[in-house]
């Protein structure tokens, strides 16, 4: 079984890349180009991890986050965090609001892969 992952993210070449990434990985990817496609995907297509970009139109992956693990359905859901925002007050924010882990773009392929493949290992490690 591969997981699923939803990559959320605006710029259409990011997108293609961290898609790419993660298909060539063998990861199910599902993608979204606005803060609340992204949002709903999250709710309803059950990913088993969110690529979540922080600059976003609509709503901001900092709000997204907030708001997904204030559901219960989504609370526990891996969320990494994709952004340009490299500063530390951003990886701050991010990780205040849920986030499991915030890597800054631009990002090397296999940092992305290594990121993901340690969330979803601690995920595996404490289900539930």
């Amino acid at each position: 079984m591969s997981n699923r992952i939803l990559v959320v993210e605006d710029d259409p070449a990011a997108l293609r890349l961290v898609s790419y990434t993660l298909e060539a990985e063998g990861y199910e990817v599902l993608t979204a180009t606005n803060g609340l496609q992204g949002l709903r995907k999250a709710q309803n297509d059950k990913p088993d991890l969110v690529v979540l970009d922080v600059m976003l139109p609509g709503i901001d992956g900092f709000e997204i986050c907030h708001r997904l693990r204030a559901e219960p359905e989504t609370a526990k859901l891996l969320i990494m965090m994709l952004s340009a925002k490299a500063r530390e007050v951003d990886k701050t924010t991010g990780l205040k609001v849920g986030a499991d882990d915030y890597l800054p773009k631009p990002a090397d392929p296999s940092d992305i892969v290594s990121h993901v493949k340690a969330l979803l290992a601690k995920k595996i490690a404490s289900p539930g």
